[in-house]
């Protein structure tokens, strides 16, 4: 048994994503567990290298996570033959160039979502990373939260019999940066910079749906900018041109109608920042991020619409908890192994950027929707 060492160029770690869930929770957690463990009983070792535009802060970055290598000069890390796999957690817009640049330079590439703010750029690098024969991959993490887990081991089990119908509830308030600071960089809220919540949520419910419920067939999309204006990180107003809420309806493979609500300007009033709930002719469930109600029908109370009486059933008291007879390990870190494992043995691995072009197409099919008020359909991917 041996460890090999992993050349990893990490691009984007200083943004909340980067930093928090892939740097920390995946990277950081991965060495110190000792690293990858694979089928032979090799590990191995990520020894990532920081890329960012502030030496001071992936200086202070590297210094903190016990990280010996970090530099702001991203084509000289490319250029190292020995670092053979580069991630990406910066600006979408910037994304499809970098990508490029780094399957050019024969790296193996793992990134956030979207892959790119439109479907052309994307499906033009997953040619590229196809034809150049490099390893490809792009995050899917809702798909890895405990509560979609257990959603998928409900369906696998027959609990639900036929699924009918999904409803989604995704959002929070998020500040306008002026009187609180604002929980999301102002990227986000500006379209010429790739924002807006019908890009960057609508790629999660493609692989969500796709994976959970059926291939998406079709969409129609409404989508909002609600706050006109916000405060970037400076404190300097700046006005919103992205779409901070929209209410999506999709008609997926088998029948089945999926409705997601997602929000960036909407108070919680719900069990979890997202909840979906699935309903089949044989159960019900609700989850969470984390847990998940189920009801029987056996145990499927029976209401009466009555308004003149006032409501004295307990409706949520017919609930009952799925049990956590599973550990989950962080989602994110999981599908860094999982794409380790890819890149080392050759392991099974479906997670590939044609995943996350289907994502861009969705989003890009719900925005024509808006813009056109009519149902799209969402055509065959040729790649």
């Amino acid at each position: 048994m041996t460890t090999q060492r992993l050349g990893l160029i990490m691009n984007g770690v200083t943004g909340r994503m980067g930093l928090n869930q892939h740097l920390i929770r995946s990277i950081v957690a991965i060495r110190e567990q000792g690293g990858v463990r694979l089928k032979n009983g090799d590990r191995v070792m990520p020894d990532p290298i920081l890329v960012g535009r502030s030496a001071d802060k992936v200086e202070a970055l590297a210094k903190r996570y016990n990280i010996t290598r970090w530099t702001t000069d991203l084509d000289a890390a490319l250029a190292d033959k020995n670092d053979i796999m580069f991630f990406d957690a910066a600006t979408t817009q910037a994304r499809p160039g970098l990508l490029t640049q780094a399957i050019n330079a024969g790296k193996h590439v793992y990134c956030e979502k979207p892959i790119a703010t439109n479907f052309e750029e994307a499906l033009e690098v997953v040619k590229l990373a196809n034809a150049k024969g490099v390893k490809h991959g792009t995050v899917q993490d809702k798909l890895f939260l405990p509560g979609l887990k257990k959603i998928a081991f409900l369906r696998d089990s027959g609990f639900f019999g036929r699924i009918l119908s999904v409803r989604g509830e995704f959002g929070y308030w998020v500040f306008e940066g002026g009187w609180q600071e604002a929980q999301r960089p102002s990227w986000n809220y500006r379209d010429e910079d790739g924002g807006g919540i019908i890009l960057d949520m609508v790629c999660h419910w493609r692989y969500v749906l796709d994976n959970l419920f059926g291939n998406v067939q079709s969409v129609v999309c409404i989508g909002n900018t609600d706050i006109p204006e916000r405060f970037d990180e400076q404190g300097k107003k700046y006005k919103a041109t992205a779409d901070d809420s929209a209410y999506a309806t999709f008609q997926l493979e088998g029948g089945v109608i999926a409705h997601i609500n997602m929000s960036w300007v909407t108070r919680v009033y719900r069990d979890d920042l997202v909840t979906f709930q699935v309903d089949g002719t044989h159960g019900s469930a609700v989850a969470g991020l984390s847990d998940c109600m189920i009801q029987a029908r056996q145990a499927t109370p029976r209401p009466v619409w009555n308004p003149d009486e006032k409501r004295l059933h307990d409706f949520y008291g017919d609930w009952q908890k799925l049990p956590d007879n599973v550990t989950y390990d962080n989602g994110f870190k999981e599908q860094w192994e999982m794409f380790i494992r890819h890149v080392y043995e050759d392991a099974p691995y479906k997670f590939t950027l044609l995943e996350g072009v289907k994502g861009v197409q969705l989003a890009e099919c719900a925005l024509k929707s808006w813009k056109e008020r009519r149902w799209i359909d969402v055509a065959p991917i040729k790649a």
